[in-house]
């Protein structure tokens, strides 16, 4: 089964053609310029406009139900033949959170802090947006455990700049 891979902008072009991914997820700021690389063909982008915040700040956007809703559903529509690939700015908050919460919505079945886990050891700044996390723990139903578990791993190395990983589904 295709894995999630998850990376900087800076890294898309790069990350999409080593892993043949047939679909992104972009979380960045409302603005940012961001060039679909040509592989990907534009129903199979998913640009979601948010803010690397957890509370409200003026001139930014705050992850909202329906940006978590937007997410799932696109990640459940993949038809998973091809990698995924899930990035943000820095490939640390956004889009870490965004591949947690992608193998949540995938496999409902797997323990959240095994997850967390698997997610630290993939990489070590993996610091998930906790509003992001929190939101999609009361869409999927994990009655706060995917919350917990993201905090029991706690923030990630400091980095200016994620290395790309990848995150098995399975």
């Amino acid at each position: 089964m295709p894995k999630l891979y998850v990376c900087s902008l800076s890294h898309l072009p790069e990350t999409v053609a080593a892993c043949g991914a047939s679909h992104v997820v972009t979380l960045i700021n409302v603005g940012t310029p961001v060039v679909r690389p040509a592989s990907i063909a534009p129903d199979n982008h998913l640009f979601i406009g948010v803010s690397d915040i957890t509370a409200p700040m003026v001139d930014h956007v705050l992850p909202e139900r329906t940006h978590v809703e937007q997410l799932i559903a696109f990640v459940r529509a993949w038809g998973r033949a091809q990698p995924l690939v899930l990035h943000c700015y820095a490939g640390i908050s956004r889009s870490t959170a965004a591949a947690y919460i992608a193998v949540c919505a995938l496999r409902p079945e797997r323990d959240e802090a095994e997850l967390a886990q698997a997610l630290r050891a993939a990489s070590p700044s993996a610091t998930p947006n906790a509003r992001l996390v929190a939101v999609a723990d009361e869409i999927l139903g994990r009655d706060g455990r995917m919350i917990a578990a993201i905090a029991a791993i706690g923030r990630g190395a400091d980095a200016y700049e994620g290395t790309p990983f990848s995150l098995a589904i399975d």
